[in-house]
């Protein structure tokens, strides 16, 4: 199985390192590409209208200048022969949880919805920022969910779809579905400096944890890993009183 991984808090990160150990435990085919710098936040950017440069570190590991996004992009396309592409893509382990709305800021995320968006199953992999180190036990059990993860991908990594794990403060741990989160992200900001005509914003990451019963902040507080499902294709139903054709018969009536 090859394995490619990926994160948003850079090459040297060590949530980065621990996810290439237990990837290690489970394949002999291990290739990082990362970026060069932290990239919190960054969403699904991607890099257009302009290059990005990716560098060889190690035999299979890269450091890359651009997105999370373009860090697969750059695999796909550069590191990887068209034949050989991975057949799981990991993203993590990000230093902090990724619940609620952090599935549209996050870099993590975007690798691993990068991946849905090439076809390969994805997982993402946060921890809280207080968690304490994964080694021995906690290592292999980490290893075995990625194996466990990867034999049942017929069931889960359907078209546009992919895993967000948030592992609690210590592992081992029980593993639960979990419910998407409300907790804000960003709810205040520092103004460094302003005048009548400008200011400089500081958006602050912190947030209160808010938990609802069932959803992620919930089970990682009770020292149960979450996992949710997640797709890029989620939309509703659009009102027809939005359709110009409906409204104008309706005026006419």
């Amino acid at each position: 199985m090859k394995i490619l991984i990926s994160n948003d808090d850079g090459i040297d990160a060590p949530g980065l390192a621990i996810l290439e150990r237990a990837a290690a435990l489970i394949s002999d085919d291990v290739w990082t590409v990362a970026p060069e710098g932290n990239r919190s936040g960054y969403g699904h950017s991607i890099t257009l209208r302009r290059s990005f440069r990716i560098e060889r570190r190690h035999p299979r590991r890269f450091a890359c200048s651009g997105t999370p996004a373009d860090c697969v992009i750059a695999a796909m396309q550069w590191v990887f022969e068209a034949s050989e592409t991975p057949d799981l893509i990991l993203s993590g382990i990000n230093e902090g949880r990724n619940v609620a709305e952090d599935v549209a800021y996050s870099g993590t995320m975007a690798v691993a919805r990068e991946a849905a968006l090439v076809g390969i199953p994805g997982i993402a992999f946060s921890m809280p920022r207080d968690a304490g180190p994964i080694e021995g036990e906690g290592l292999q059990w980490l290893a075995n969910r990625i194996e466990g993860f990867w034999c049942a991908r017929d069931e889960w990594a359907h078209e546009g779809h992919w895993l967000s794990v948030n592992l609690p403060r210590r592992l081992p741990a029980p593993l639960r579905a979990a419910q998407i989160g409300r907790d804000k992200v960003a709810k205040r900001a520092i103004i460094h400096r302003q005048d009548a005509n400008s200011a400089d914003i500081e958006p602050l990451a912190d947030r209160d944890y808010a938990a609802r019963d069932g959803d992620e902040n919930s089970l990682v507080d009770g020292g149960i890993a979450s996992v949710t499902r997640l797709h890029w294709m989620g939309h509703a139903g659009v009102p027809e009183s939005l359709l110009w054709e409906t409204a104008a018969r309706a005026r006419q009536a």
